[in-house]
C-alpha cells in the first residue's frame, strides 16, 4: 500500500527505522541520503508536503503526524543531528534486517548487495555531514561502527533455510569489487571516527534548550527538565525501597544493592544463556495469556543468537513488522564471546542471571515488545502503523514489567521481583545521567558513578551505560514512558469507573499503535 505524500516524507527521513520496524520494505537496498545535500532535500520535500498537503480526518492520526513531521523539522533543520550524532549514519549502514525471514531469500540477498554496494555513497555523505562530532560521542561509537564490517569480509551466501536470525550469517553474493569497496569505506568511516574520538570536542552537551526541544517535540508534550529531574529522584527512591523488601527476603539486614550484586552472579554459563531465554520467554508468553494482559496472544517468538554485527547488543526484539506478511519474531540475545578474558565474560553473563533474565523476557516479549508488535499488526491507520514514538514502545515494555509485579509473577521467588526492580533503577538512572550530562554539566565519569550509587552496576558496565548518554540524549525515555502510562490508567480508573479493566485500557491504548506520550489520551477519550 502506498503511503501519502505527507507521510511518505516522513519516512524518507528515517528510512532505516521504517524499514525495519514498519515493515516499508520499498526501502530495501536503499540507504538515506544524509549528505548535506541530501538532508536539505529531504526537508525541501517535508515542508512542501506538509504546507500543500490535506489535514488527515482522525484528529489524532493528524496530530501524531504532526508530531514526527515537527520531529525531523528540528532534528535535522534546527539541531542539524545528521552533523553532530554518528549513530544516525551508523544505522543506514545495517545489514542485519535482511536476515529476517519476511521475503524469499533471494529477494532479501538482493538487497543485502545493492545496500553494501551503496555503502561508499552512504560513507561519504557521512563524513562530509559529521563535522561537529564531540570526542566522547566518536569514543562511544567506535565499538558498533567497527561491528558493522563483521561477517562482511568472509562472504557468507544466502542460506538454504531463508537466512533467518541466529543461522550464523546472511548475506548476497556481492562480487569482490563490491566488497572491497565497501570495506574501504568502512575503513574510512572508522578512522574519522577514530580522529575525532582523539581530537574533538570534549563536551558532548546539548543543552538544556536543545533537549527540553528534542524531547517535547517528539512526543507531543511540553517538558520541564527541571521537573523531569525530579520524578527522576523520586522515582528512584520509589524503586530502592522497593528493592530493600525485596531483599530482606532474601537477606535480612543486609544493604539490598550488595544482597543483589551476589544474586546476579548467579546465572547459565555462556552455551546455556539461549536456552534459558527460551525458558522465560516462554513462561513469561504463558503468564500474559494466563492474565490476558494483551489484546492479542498470537504469533511466533524464537530466541536465537543475534547477527554478528549486532553483537554489541546483550538482548533486544525484532518483531514481525505491521507492513510485511506475519512471520516470526526474534528475540535475539548474545553471549560473551568465549575469547574474552574470564572477568569480562562473567559480567556479560550477570545480565542473564536467574534475577534478571525473566524480567528482560518480560519486557522484549510478553507483555512487552513481542506483544505490542502483535496489537501494532492489527491497526490499520498507515500513521499508527508506520510512525512510532520510542518514549511508547520503551515505556509500553518497561511499564509491562511492573505490571507483572502488580498480577504476581515471581510471587514465588523473591529473586525475580529483585530483578526487575534492578532493572527498572538502571532505567531511572538513565533518565538522570542524560538530563545530567545534557544540561548540568555532569562528565561520563560522574555518569558511571552514579550508575554504581543506583544501580547494581559497576565498572565497565557503569561506564558503558555512563557513554550511551552522549550519543542518545533521550535514552531516559523508558521511564518516562512508564510514568506516563501508569498516570494515564489511574485517570482510566476514574473516569471510567466500574468500567475499568486492564484489557479494555491496555487494548485502547495498543490501539493507537505507539502514539507520542502527549496524544495517549485518546485510549482514554475513545476507549
Amino acid at each position: 500500500m502506498d503511503l501519502s505524500p505527507r507521510l511518505r516524507a516522513v519516512c524518507d527521513l528515517d528510512v532505516a527505522i521504517v524499514r525495519e520496524y514498519s515493515g516499508r520494505h520499498e526501502y530495501d537496498g536503499k540507504p538515506q541520503d544524509l549528505s548535506p545535500a541530501g538532508v536539505r532535500a529531504g526537508l525541501a520535500r517535508l515542508v512542501a508536503t506538509r504546507d500543500n498537503g490535506e489535514r488527515l480526518a482522525d484528529p489524532h492520526d493528524e496530530a501524531h503526524l504532526a508530531a514526527a513531521e515537527d520531529l525531523r523539522l528540528l532534528t535535522f533543520a534546527e539541531l542539524e543531528m545528521h552533523r553532530r550524532n554518528p549513530i544516525l549514519h551508523l544505522v543506514e549502514l545495517e545489514l542485519a534486517s535482511y536476515e529476517r525471514d519476511y521475503a524469499p531469500a533471494a529477494e532479501r540477498a538482493a538487497a543485502w548487495v545493492e545496500h553494501l554496494a551503496a555503502w561508499p555513497r552512504v560513507v561519504d555523505a557521512a563524513i562530509q555531514s559529521l563535522d561537529q562530532v564531540s570526542a566522547p560521542v566518536a569514543q562511544a561509537l567506535l565499538s558498533p561502527a567497527r561491528g558493522l564490517a563483521v561477517g562482511i569480509s568472509a562472504g557468507p551466501e544466502a542460506s538454504p533455510d531463508g537466512g533467518t536470525w541466529g543461522t550464523g550469517g546472511f548475506g548476497g553474493s556481492a562480487d569482490e569489487t563490491v566488497r572491497e569497496a565497501a570495506l574501504a569505506a568502512h575503513a574510512r568511516l572508522v578512522a574519522h571516527l577514530e580522529r575525532t574520538a582523539a581530537e574533538g570536542d570534549p563536551d558532548s552537551a546539548l543543552g538544556g534548550p536543545a533537549l527540553s526541544a528534542l524531547m517535547s517535540t517528539a512526543e507531543a508534550l511540553a517538558v520541564d527538565i527541571g521537573q523531569l529531574a525530579e520524578q527522576a529522584d523520586a522515582e528512584r527512591d520509589r524503586l530502592l525501597a522497593l528493592l530493600d523488601e525485596g531483599c530482606a527476603q532474601v537477606a535480612p539486614g543486609r544493604p539490598a544493592l550488595e544482597v543483589a550484586r551476589e544474586l546476579v552472579r548467579v546465572h547459565p554459563d555462556a552455551r546455556g544463556v539461549i536456552d534459558a531465554g527460551r525458558l522465560w520467554t516462554q513462561r513469561a508468553i504463558d503468564f500474559t495469556h494466563e492474565r490476558d494482559l494483551v489484546p492479542y496472544h498470537d504469533g511466533e517468538c524464537r530466541v536465537g543468537l543475534a547477527p554478528e554485527s549486532r553483537r554489541w547488543a546483550m538482548a533486544m526484539m525484532t518483531p514481525a513488522a505491521p507492513g510485511e506478511p506475519d512471520g516470526p519474531s526474534w528475540f535475539h540475545i548474545t553471549p560473551p564471546e568465549e575469547s574474552w578474558p574470564d572477568d569480562q565474560q562473567e559480567a556479560w553473563l550477570e545480565v542473564f542471571s536467574d534475577t534478571t533474565l525473566p524480567g528482560i523476557a518480560v519486557h522484549e516479549v510478553a507483555p512487552g515488545h513481542f506483544s505490542h508488535g502483535r496489537a501494532l499488526r492489527r491497526v490499520t491507520s498507515d500513521v499508527r502503523r508506520t510512525v512510532h514514538s520510542e518514549a511508547f514502545v520503551e515505556g509500553w515494555a518497561h511499564y509491562a514489567e511492573e505490571l507483572c509485579v502488580e498480577e504476581g509473577f515471581g510471587a514465588d521467588d523473591p529473586r525475580i521481583v529483585i530483578g526487575i526492580w534492578l532493572e527498572a533503577l538502571v532505567r531511572v538512572t538513565r533518565l538522570a545521567c542524560a538530563i545530567g550530562v545534557h544540561t548540568a554539566g555532569m562528565s561520563v565519569e560522574q555518569a558511571a558513578r552514579r550508575f554504581e550509587a543506583d544501580t547494581h552496576l559497576s565498572g565497565p558496565a557503569a561506564l558503558s551505560e555512563a557513554r550511551r548518554a552522549t550519543f542518545d540524549p533521550t535514552y531516559g525515555r523508558y521511564t518516562w514512558g512508564k510514568l506516563e502510562i501508569l498516570k494515564l490508567r489511574e485517570r482510566a480508573r476514574k473516569e471510567w469507573g466500574a468500567g475499568f479493566t486492564l484489557q479494555r485500557f491496555h487494548k485502547a491504548l495498543l490501539d493507537l499503535g505507539s502514539p507520542p506520550l502527549g496524544l495517549l489520551g485518546t485510549a482514554v477519550e475513545q476507549g
